[in-house]
C-alpha cells in the first residue's frame, strides 16, 4: 500500500468520524434521547449506517466532552444530572442565550423575523396537538435560528456545549413541559419576535431570560435528579 493510499484512507476515516460525531451530538442537542438511555456502538452504527470504528470514536469524543458518560462496560450512557448542575446550567444558559439575542438583533431582516414567526405557529400547533416531539422541534429551531443569526461561532458552540446536557432534561420532561407551557413554563417567543420588530432589543432579552428562568424553576420542581 502506498503512501498516498494511507493517508486517503486516515482521511476518509476521519471524514466518517466526524460525521458520526456531529450526527450524535445533534441529537443530544435536539432531544432525541432523555437521561439514562444507552448509546452502543452497534446501535448508533445501525442507525446511522456506520461501521463501528467511527461510531467508537464519536461516542468516545462525546464522552470526554462529558456530554456522555461511559458503564464499566464501555457502553455509553446519556448522564443524569444534579440538581446542583442543572442550576448552574440553567444559570449559564441565563447569561449566554439573551447575549447572543443581543448580537443576533442587529443582524435580522424581515425575511429572518418571518421565519422565526413560523416556528411559533408550528410550536402553537404542535402544543394543540399534543405532539411533543413537534413542539421540541419548533422550540429548538426558533431558538437557534435567533442564536445564528449572532453571527458568533465561538457564541454558539458554547450555547450547543450546554444544550448536551440541557436537552435530554428537557425530553425526559416532555409531558410536564406540555401541560405547563401556557402556565408555569411558557415559552415568550411571540413578545420575543415583537419586540426585535419594533427595535426593542432588551425587551427581547428580558423575555427570553424569563423564558429560560422560568422553565429552569419548573424542572426544579417536576425532575428526579441524579442525587434523588
Amino acid at each position: 500500500m502506498g503512501k498516498s493510499e494511507t493517508i486517503t484512507e486516515t482521511a476518509a476515516a476521519g471524514a466518517l468520524e466526524e460525521a458520526a460525531y456531529r450526527l450524535i451530538r445533534s441529537a443530544l442537542i435536539d432531544g432525541d434521547f432523555a437521561p439514562g438511555d444507552r448509546l452502543s456502538i452497534r446501535g448508533v452504527g445501525a442507525a446511522l449506517s456506520l461501521s463501528p470504528m467511527p461510531a467508537r470514536a464519536a461516542l468516545r469524543r462525546l464522552i470526554n466532552e462529558r456530554a456522555l458518560d461511559a458503564t464499566p462496560s464501555g457502553t455509553a450512557i446519556v448522564p443524569r444530572m444534579t440538581r446542583r448542575e442543572f442550576t448552574d446550567l440553567t444559570a449559564m444558559r441565563h447569561q449566554l442565550e439573551p447575549l447572543a439575542l443581543t448580537l443576533a438583533a442587529p443582524n435580522l431582516t424581515a425575511a429572518d423575523l418571518d421565519r422565526l414567526s413560523g416556528f411559533v405557529d408550528a410550536h402553537e400547533a404542535a402544543r394543540l396537538a399534543g405532539d411533543p416531539k413537534a413542539v421540541r422541534q419548533a422550540d429548538t429551531g426558533f431558538l437557534f435560528t435567533l442564536y445564528r443569526a449572532s453571527q458568533s461561532p465561538l457564541l454558539i458552540g458554547v450555547i450547543e456545549s450546554l444544550w448536551l446536557r440541557r436537552s435530554p432534561m428537557f425530553w425526559e420532561a416532555r409531558w410536564a413541559l406540555l401541560g405547563s407551557s401556557m402556565g408555569r413554563a411558557p415559552h415568550r417567543h411571540r413578545e420575543i419576535i415583537a419586540a426585535l420588530r419594533e427595535g426593542r432589543t432588551e425587551a427581547a432579552r428580558g423575555y427570553l431570560a424569563d423564558e429560560i428562568r422560568m422553565a429552569g424553576d419548573f424542572l426544579l420542581e417536576v425532575m428526579t435528579f441524579r442525587e434523588e
